[in-house]
């Protein structure tokens, strides 16, 4: 996380750190750590997040506590980013990113910011789409 509080500008939140958090496993204290700086989270990852937490049980209306929870800017997502999300798929796809996964690159590449995700094959394409890219679990196999 150095590299990111570093650069003093936000850091952008994949789907899965904010599951970490709120599902209290390895990592969440580094998603803690995030905070320090203004952090923002595509609304297509917003809604991957909500399912999820419906997923698991929780209501809506605690579902929305949960991301209330948290002092994130939830980021429309539109047309540009839509755009570029579509053109990134083919140096993301050899390693699985989604959709979401790629609004978030979008998203981050919009703002000039870091990205901070709990999937370790995100390091693989980095460089590909020109993004800084950090993962809470980098010494962990996943």
């Amino acid at each position: 996380m150095a590299k990111a509080e570093a650069l003093g500008g936000c850091i952008v939140l994949d789907a899965s750190v904010l599951l970490v958090l709120f599902n209290e496993e390895l990592g969440a204290d580094e998603v803690m750590k995030a905070f320090s700086k203004p952090c923002l989270l595509s609304a297509v990852n917003h809604t991957e997040v909500l399912t999820k937490l419906l997923d698991k049980g929780l209501s809506p209306a605690d579902a929305a506590t949960v991301m209330t929870s948290v002092e994130l800017q939830i980021v429309a997502f539109d047309a540009a980013q839509s755009s570029d999300a579509a053109w990134q798929r083919g140096v993301t796809q050899a390693v699985g990113l989604s959709s979401g996964d790629r609004a978030c690159l979008a998203l981050a590449r919009a703002k000039n910011a870091v990205v901070l995700t709990a999937d370790k094959p995100w390091l693989q394409v980095a460089k590909a789409v020109g993004i800084e890219i950090q993962c809470i679990r980098q010494g962990v196999a996943l």
